[in-house]
């Protein structure tokens, strides 16, 4: 079991360490659409890169609309295991719209071992998702 701060260490090692192995400037939050962005997340049991929505609910139906229309060109070109949630809830109870794709094996961000797998599914699968983005954020925009 580790502690707060021991954990807080091992985190701040993973992220350090996953952008000096894959130096690449993400989009992230910085897609010009508002409410939508790109996320990698890494905790104890899963590991997944993700596109949130988090806009009003109105913004958020219509490129939620747009994202469902373009499922299946994301999932036959791009990831084939993306998984769409309307409804998301986040840990803080707030509701959000979510595309992501899970990393299938038992993963932690305390197991050091599981470090390079991770790294390496990040970098392939949000590679992927700006791919997409790129190629359609004008419909998805609209």
């Amino acid at each position: 079991m580790f502690g707060k701060e021991e954990s807080r260490l091992l985190r701040q090692e993973f992220w350090t360490s996953f952008g000096k192995s894959f130096p690449r400037k993400w989009i992230l939050y910085n897609t010009k659409i508002k409410g939508l962005s790109f996320k990698f997340y890494f905790d104890t049991k899963k590991a997944f890169v993700s596109l949130d929505l988090e806009d009003d609910l109105e913004n958020r139906i219509n490129c939620w609309e747009k994202l469902v229309a373009l499922k299946s060109i994301l999932q036959d070109e791009y990831l084939p295991n993306a998984i769409y949630e309307e409804e998301f809830y986040l840990d803080n109870g707030k509701e959000i719209s979510r595309i992501y794709v899970p990393l299938e094996q038992k993963m932690s961000i305390h197991n050091k071992n599981t470090w390079r797998d991770t790294m390496e599914f990040f970098n392939e699968k949000m590679l992927l998702f700006e791919a997409f983005f790129e190629e359609y954020k004008d419909v998805i925009k609209t």
